[in-house]
C-alpha cells in the first residue's frame, strides 16, 4: 500500500487523502468534517456511483437491491454488518435498482441482490445471491486476495 490513500467523502463527495496508517483512526473529511467511515453502508446513485468506484483507491463492495425483493430485505441488515467487519479496508454502498434502472442496466444486473466488487473503478468479481455478514467478509476478502 502506498503512504497515502484517496477516499471519497461518503456525504460531500470531495476526495481526501489520508495516510494509510491513519484509515484505522476514524478519519474525518477535510472539507464537511464528517466522518470518512461510518460503518454503515451508503447510498449511491448514478452522480455519486462515478465518483466513489472511480476516484477511491479502497475496493467498493456494492450491493444492487430492490425495495420490493424478500432477500434483499433479509440480507440488508448482514450487508450492513459487514460494513462494520470491512470498513475502512473496503467500502460498501447500496444501488436501489428501482430508483437507479440505467446503473442496473449499465452493469447487466440480471438478479438480486447481486454483490459486485470494485477496484479502481473497474468490476473484479461478481455475486448473486442473499449472503450472510460472515459469508461476505469471506467472499470480499477471497476476491481481494
Amino acid at each position: 500500500m502506498t503512504d497515502s490513500v484517496h477516499i471519497v467523502c461518503p456525504h460531500c463527495q470531495s476526495i481526501n487523502r489520508v495516510p494509510a496508517a491513519k484509515l484505522d483512526d476514524q478519519p474525518n473529511c477535510g472539507r464537511c468534517q464528517r466522518p470518512l467511515f461510518t460503518g454503515e453502508p451508503i447510498e449511491l446513485n448514478s452522480a455519486t456511483f462515478a465518483r466513489q468506484a472511480q476516484r477511491s483507491d479502497i475496493p467498493l463492495l456494492v450491493d444492487f437491491w430492490a425495495p420490493w425483493c424478500g432477500p434483499c430485505k433479509m440480507m440488508a441488515p448482514q450487508f450492513q454488518q459487514a460494513a462494520r467487519l470491512l470498513e475502512p479496508k473496503v467500502r460498501l454502498a447500496k444501488v436501489n435498482t428501482e430508483a437507479e434502472p440505467q446503473l442496473a442496466a449499465q452493469f447487466g444486473i440480471r438478479s438480486i441482490p447481486t454483490l459486485v466488487l470494485f477496484r479502481g473503478g473497474r468490476e473484479i468479481a461478481r455475486q448473486a445471491g442473499a449472503m450472510g455478514a460472515q459469508d461476505i467478509v469471506r467472499w470480499v476478502s477471497a476476491q481481494l486476495g
